[in-house]
């Protein structure tokens, strides 16, 4: 039985006697009003009612039985009275004898599902059918047996407690329920105990708070206890029900435990070759708490050059991780022995003073020895050498040392890569380098090369460092002009005019910079015509010494210019100038240079897109005109090869004078209807028979001749005109009109000549050969 089931039934169980005490004042009360009633009617009849006991009948008892009686006061015995029962369980549950009014139970009752039943009674009289007694309810309560078994509520039960902690600490509380009656005897009566759990634990008898009874228990010797509690009805007397549940309740950490180290000493092995952050190992402090309490930092204290390595903590298994932190060299020192502090980050001082929550241990480290290549006392070399070097000049000495104890020779080279030139060598034994070819700063400044250090030995181990050589300048370099300068004078120029503002250069690069002189020839007789005058910025000035230059008289003048540099030795050199005369323009330009000297870079390029726009128009222009012609040129023949079609698909036809008869030709045969002429031969001979009808006519002797061959040609070929009439009868049948058209009978006779001379739409008149004028021809 659940809880809400309890609580029910031990509210209807505390409203209980309520209910019957009400029914018993409500049936008095019925009773009295009932009597006054008749009281009034007739003094003569005392006051009746119902008359019942109250009604229990106890639970789980199998056997019908009877259990109460309802009467009225009105029954004397003669069974005129009928008593109906109605309401809850009624003619199931509860049967009444309608005669007597007992009540008879007809089947078992659990007061757990029902605790107790309200009815309905009447009293009728079985000859006027009229009632004897008002309609009363009257409750049956169904009486407690201890038939239900205690049941534990909210299970499981779990729970914590920290550690060290004092007797009579409240764990949890355990809740029973029992679903027989509690305010009938003993039977929900409950009392709990511990079966198992002790001496650990206890439980509290009638509330089930469990507490402890051991003092300080020690998470770390045990973690999780379970603790069987037991809860038994009718105060734990013989013949009540009992459950059990089980507790588990686990001890909380607390920081009661520092760290402690296994071993006092702990032995690492490491090669000097390995690079800085390598792992040496791992060291553990243990520590018996768990969580935040176990959490612990390491540390290195100085006692042999502890700063070489660090310790680090591994968050997840709080182990020390020693590790490298500088290179090692096992020359140099081969054994490190450095002191270990492990120390709780968290520190409760109620359980452990705090010198308890640290430990120390010490490790020890050997270096293991490499075989190592050859070391460089010096990284990089920066050597100098002047440019003048001769070969063979010594430049340096570069040096390597095996560190290791075996101490092999070293032979050393030049990689060839950086140095393809071959300009320095080095001795293979002592590392001294050699100018190898004559050296020019001005070729290249500096050089890097790199020189390989090999042990002589099985492994031949290397090692490589950069070497930079430059090259110091020297004065071996003349100046000259800066530029390729291309003076010139104009006519109306007066002396001590501008001619030409001049500078040098030189390829040498001195330390304090250049500083060049300029002058002239040193002659006995001065020059009439320009001097020089040296500005003191490594610039020079040529002016004219006189005025009135003219191209009649001269066109150019030579002019020796000497330019001396401050090296050491002093270089000069001479370069002589050509000075033209020029009739200059009014803006003081030469013309002489051509358009390109007056006209500037922008006016150039404006002059050729302009040139390039002109050409493009032109052609466009061109090709417009080109296709234009296309076009009329291609109509035109269009036309002319459809007049073509026309008249070759009528019959052409001519006549030839003749003194005595004109004979007409046909030109076309209906069996060659398939066989087209080309377009160029039709046109061809189209113009060609115009062309001859005007010049010669027909009674010419060639043309005649001519017309006679074709007529032959035709009579000799039976597809090409003419055609003989027996052909053309062939496709026309008997009933032509026409008559024959072919020239076999022209001579004697043709019918085609006794027909009117209109030729119709499908013949083509041949004026000009019949003698009319040029303008009458048709086609």
């Amino acid at each position: 039985m659940d809880n809400c089931s309890a609580l029910h039934v031990l509210l209807m169980i505390s409203i209980m006697p309520g209910w019957l005490g009400g029914d018993f004042i409500i049936s008095k009360k019925q009773h009295e009003i009932r009597s006054s009633e008749i009281s009034r009617r007739s003094h003569l009849r005392v006051r009746r009612g119902w008359i019942w006991s109250q009604i229990f009948v106890e639970e789980e008892d199998p056997t019908p039985r009877k259990i109460g009686q309802l009467k009225s006061d009105y029954d004397t015995g003669d069974f005129t009275i009928k008593y109906i029962l109605s309401g809850e369980g009624a003619s199931e549950i509860f049967k009444i004898d309608e005669y007597t009014g007992d009540i008879y139970l007809s089947q078992r009752l659990d007061r757990e599902l029902k605790p107790f039943y309200i009815l309905q009674a009447q009293a009728i009289n079985r000859s006027s059918k009229q009632p004897v007694e008002p309609e009363s309810e009257f409750i049956i309560k169904v009486q407690d047996i201890n038939d239900n078994a205690p049941e534990f509520i909210n299970e499981p039960y779990v729970s914590s407690i920290p550690e060290m902690c004092p007797t009579g600490t409240t764990v949890i509380q355990v809740t029973a329920t029992d679903a027989d009656d509690p305010m009938f005897g003993n039977n929900a009566k409950l009392i709990y105990s511990i079966l198992e759990g002790e001496p650990y634990f206890s439980v509290e008898p009638k509330t089930g708070i469990i507490v402890t009874s051991w003092p300080n228990m020690d998470r770390e010797a045990r973690e999780t206890y379970l603790v069987v509690v037991q809860v038994k009805d009718m105060l734990g007397l013989t013949g009540g029900y009992s459950a059990t549940t089980t507790v588990t309740i686990s001890l909380m950490d607390v920081n009661d435990n520092g760290p402690t180290f296994q071993h006092n000493l702990y032995t690492f092995a490491i090669s000097e070759s390995a690079p800085v952050g390598t792992t040496l190992g791992r060291i553990m402090a243990d520590d018996g708490d768990v969580g935040l309490n176990a959490k612990m930092n390491y540390s290195l204290e100085d006692l042999e050059e502890s700063s070489t390595f660090t310790i680090q903590t591994d968050p997840d298994t709080q182990e020390g991780i020693v590790i490298l932190a500088q290179p090692l060299d096992y020359e140099t020192k081969r054994r490190f022995v450095i002191a270990v502090e492990a120390i709780n980050e968290n520190i409760d001082t109620r359980f452990m003073s705090a010198y308890e929550f640290r430990d120390r241990t010490t490790i020890k480290i050997t270096v293991t020895n490499v075989d190592e290549p050859p070391i460089f006392y010096e990284t990089p070399y920066n050597w100098k050498v002047l440019e003048s070097a001769q070969i063979g000049t010594q430049v340096g000495t570069v040096y390597a040392k095996d560190t290791d104890t075996t101490n092999n020779a070293i032979r050393y080279s030049i990689l060839k890569s950086s140095d393809t030139r071959q300009m320095f060598k080095i001795d293979p034994s002592n590392g001294t380098v050699y100018v190898a070819n004559l050296l020019d700063r001005e070729t290249a400044a500096w050089y890097n090369l790199t020189i390989d250090a090999r042990e002589n030995s099985d492994e031949q181990l290397s090692s490589s460092v950069s070497l930079h050589i430059t090259l110091l300048d020297i004065n071996d370099n003349v100046p000259t002009l800066s530029q390729d300068y291309q003076p010139y004078v104009c006519e109306d120029t007066q002396a001590g005019e501008l001619i030409e503002l001049i500078s040098a250069t030189d390829a040498d690069d001195p330390v304090d910079g250049h500083h060049f002189y300029f002058s002239m020839i040193p002659d006995k007789h001065i020059n009439p015509n320009f001097t020089i005058r040296d500005n003191q910025d490594n610039t020079a000035s040529i002016l004219a010494r006189r005025s009135t230059f003219t191209q009649h008289d001269r066109t150019h003048y030579h002019l020796p210019v000497v330019i001396r540099d401050s090296g050491s030795p002093i270089l000069s050199s001479t370069t002589t100038l050509t000075i033209r005369v020029c009739a200059c323009q009014p803006t003081g330009h030469c013309p002489s240079g051509g358009v390109e000297v007056s006209l500037d870079v922008s006016m150039q390029i404006l002059l050729g897109l302009s040139v390039c726009l002109i050409i493009l128009a032109v052609l466009s222009t061109l090709m417009l005109a080109v296709r234009k012609y296309k076009t009329l040129r291609q109509e035109k023949m269009a036309t002319q090869e459809l007049e073509t079609v026309e008249f070759s698909e009528k019959i052409l036809s001519f006549a030839i004078p003749d003194t005595e008869s004109t004979q007409t030709v046909p030109l076309r045969h209906p069996r060659r209807r398939d066989r087209k002429l080309c377009r160029e031969e039709v046109t061809t001979s189209i113009r060609m028979s115009l062309r001859h009808s005007h010049l010669i006519g027909p009674e010419d002797t060639v043309f005649q001749q001519f017309i006679m061959d074709r007529l032959a040609e035709a009579d000799e070929d039976p597809y090409v005109p003419p055609f003989d009439c027996m052909h053309t009868y062939t496709f026309e049948g008997t009933g032509s009109v026409t008559g024959s058209l072919s020239s076999l009978e022209s001579a004697i006779f043709d019918p085609c000549m006794i027909q009117t001379h209109d030729a119709g739409p499908h013949l083509l008149p041949l004026s000009p050969w019949l003698g009319a004028a040029a303008d009458e021809t048709s086609f």
